[in-house]
């Protein structure tokens, strides 16, 4: 049963355990009402116990304690003692670490490690000239078109595949750049270390994507292309998001003074949309509002999505994009969801930025009280971009809220939960 729609500007006012689409038939409101934003025992006692869809009376049946003290717990009134946690654990059937511990990841650590080691591996050997034991190493041509296809298997979210293919193609292009070096070589190397970047970022390992990023511009460098130097400066601002990210994205700036093709103009662009980013963080709205204003200017310059240059796809839907980012972050949920509900994504986006789309449509849904919505934008995000959208914060953030909005998870609620290892 849905609730009257209400204004975000007046839902923001009210504690937001308050707000929302019953997702049952019962009165979802208890006596605890705080939606917590921590990770503390109770609120994950909680958390699994609507995603088992029980109530506190139901659970409080199955264990040894009074439904008073499960009542406390979960409000974080009382502490969880060893045995609380473990008899609640076994109730709902689930481990205690998941109660008491970290959330878990979203794959197991083993598969995501087959992933990413052989890339780690790979990244290592850019400093020690030829490779004794490569054998057969494909042309140059052939190389370059390879890590073109890899940064479209990232933009199509199939990142095992790329993850899969990257190990050879960094270790053939590291010979290649050692012993027969050319510009088209190491844009070639700063291109695939770029994408080693982008999916261990995508697998949660920012660490791997920091060294990927080194060694991006450590190429970047050697190819002598301005753009690609600004695009690995890009790259590191959003990853560290912290004092040096502004200066960063301004350096990257600095490198296309003077230039006027349509790639710089779309670098400079996203440079701009980077900056846009980064203001938001800081809360600076004023600061956001005028770099996504050039950028919205050089996106009319540019004319269109410029898919091209460098997978950016920068252009005016880029630039939506962002706005709604922005807005989400900057805590403008009333200006997010007019904008998330107006933006008419091209049919030519790539599916990782549709899948982000979702994510954040999702999530403003959530905000706004519009449950059923929210969990269907989620739902087509996991059928886009499954891989992607396991991984990315706001699939969790709306989980969570959902699932705190709920009396009792409905099935579809705890099979997305279960699928990213809440």
């Amino acid at each position: 049963m849905e609730t009257e729609p209400m204004q975000l500007s007046t839902i923001r006012k009210e504690p937001r355990a308050l707000v929302g689409t019953v997702l049952d038939d019962e009165s979802w409101m208890e006596s605890c009402m705080p939606l917590p934003d921590d990770d503390e025992t109770g609120s994950r006692i909680r958390e699994q116990r609507r995603l088992a869809r029980l109530t506190q009376r139901q659970l409080a049946d199955r264990i040894p304690y009074s439904l008073s003290l499960l009542n406390q717990v979960e409000c974080g009134a009382r502490p969880a003692t060893p045995g609380f946690v473990a008899a609640v654990a076994h109730a709902l059937r689930v481990d205690s670490a998941k109660l008491t511990g970290p959330a878990v990841t979203a794959l197991p650590a083993t598969r995501i490690l087959a992933l990413v080691a052989p890339i780690r591996e790979a990244l290592d050997r850019f400093d020690l000239g030829p490779n004794p034991d490569l054998t057969d190493v494909r042309p140059l041509s052939a190389l370059i078109t390879e890590a073109d296809v890899l940064c479209q298997q990232v933009r199509a979210t199939r990142l095992r595949a790329a993850a899969d293919a990257l190990p050879c193609l960094i270790v053939e292009l590291t010979h290649t750049v050692w012993t027969a070096p050319s510009g088209a070589a190491w844009r070639a190397l700063a291109s695939a270390y770029r994408t080693a970047h982008d999916v261990a970022l995508k697998l949660d390992h920012p660490d791997l994507a920091r060294v990927a990023l080194d060694r991006m511009g450590w190429a970047a460098g050697r190819a002598s292309d301005p753009c690609i130097e600004a695009v690995q400066r890009y790259k590191r601002a959003i990853l560290w998001r912290c004092a040096t990210s502004e200066p960063l994205i301004l350096s990257g700036q600095t490198l296309l003074v003077g230039e006027t093709t349509r790639e710089a103009l779309a670098v400079s662009g996203q440079l701009h949309l980077g900056l846009a980013t980064v203001a938001a963080k800081h809360g600076d709205a004023a600061a956001v509002e005028a770099h996504l204003a050039a950028a919205r200017e050089l996106a009319d310059r540019v004319g269109g999505e410029a898919g091209d240059v460098h997978w950016l796809s920068f252009g005016l839907a880029n630039v939506q994009l962002h706005e709604l980012g922005t807005a989400i972050t900057l805590g403008n949920f009333d200006d997010a969801l007019n904008r998330a509900r107006t933006i008419k994504l091209p049919t030519s986006t790539l599916t990782s930025r549709r899948a982000r789309y979702l994510v954040d449509r999702a999530l403003v849904e959530m905000e706004a009280g519009s449950a059923k919505t929210s969990l269907v934008f989620l739902a087509e995000a996991r059928r886009a971009a499954p891989e992607q959208t396991r991984h990315l914060p706001g699939t969790r953030a709306t989980i969570r809220g959902l699932v705190h909005m709920s009396r009792r998870a409905p099935e579809s609620l705890g099979g997305m939960a279960r699928w990213v290892g809440m």
